[in-house]
């Protein structure tokens, strides 16, 4: 997207909007004695907290009645996201209901990665979508200055579809793909996934509170350096 576009954009959004929508993980079944929703919370919350301050919510289906897999489940299985359960949403989906309703122009997904053996920052965008090589240099931008502010690898940005993971499916192109980051369910032009450390290598670091709060100061600078990029002051 150009710069000449991002003031149409801003034009269009309701007086309520919020330019930057927030999901931390819900995911609770992380392992012993370690929470990955607790910890992506925190994350979220320190961004939200830190300067420079702009409209900024968080959307998080953690303790949410009335949802199925609101503490549990993989963005990455129709069962865990798209699936109606007993007549519920997932939590999943609430949250993008909720982030949608919020008409965000960026929607940042918080969570841990696993089983990688890696220390390292991720970031992952949505195969076969428009905004593609505007997604990826968002995504480029806030997990360098992770990996700026800590002793994680930057490990770059990727597809959504390069996992390979479970069964979940763009409607558009039929690729496997992030259930949170897919166009035809999220409405933020901009839909960036961050996987932050590994829940085994990285875990002491994860759950050290000074680190969190420099990842989430992290997240809030790349931020403010990309709304430089597209004309947003």
């Amino acid at each position: 997207m150009t710069r000449l576009l991002l003031p149409l954009l801003l034009l269009a959004l309701p007086a309520s909007a919020q330019i930057v929508v927030f999901q931390p993980s819900h995911q609770s079944d992380t392992g012993v004695n370690y929470n990955e929703a607790q910890t992506c919370n925190a994350i979220v919350e320190y961004a939200m907290a830190a300067e420079p301050q702009f409209g900024s919510a968080k959307v998080w289906s953690y303790f949410q009645p009335g949802l199925h897999h609101a503490d549990v489940g993989t963005n990455t299985l129709k069962a865990h996201t798209s699936a109606v359960e007993d007549g519920k949403l997932s939590g999943y989906a609430w949250e993008l209901r909720q982030a949608n309703a919020l008409a965000p122009l960026f929607f940042v997904g918080v969570h841990n990665n696993g089983g990688t053996g890696r220390h390292a920052v991720w970031g992952y965008i949505h195969d076969g979508d428009n905004m593609e090589a505007e997604n990826r240099r968002l995504s480029d931008i806030l997990i360098e200055e992770i990996a700026r502010a800590t002793d994680l690898e930057n490990r770059g940005t990727h597809l959504d579809s390069s996992t390979g993971r479970n069964d979940y499916r763009c409607a558009a192109t039929g690729r496997l793909g992030f259930y949170s980051v897919d166009e035809n369910v999220n409405k933020a032009p901009y839909r960036v996934l961050l996987e932050i450390g590994d829940l085994d290598k990285s875990r002491a670091f994860l759950l050290d509170e000074e680190n969190r709060r420099a990842i989430g100061a992290a997240i809030k600078r790349g931020l403010a350096r990309f709304f430089k990029t597209v004309g947003i002051d």
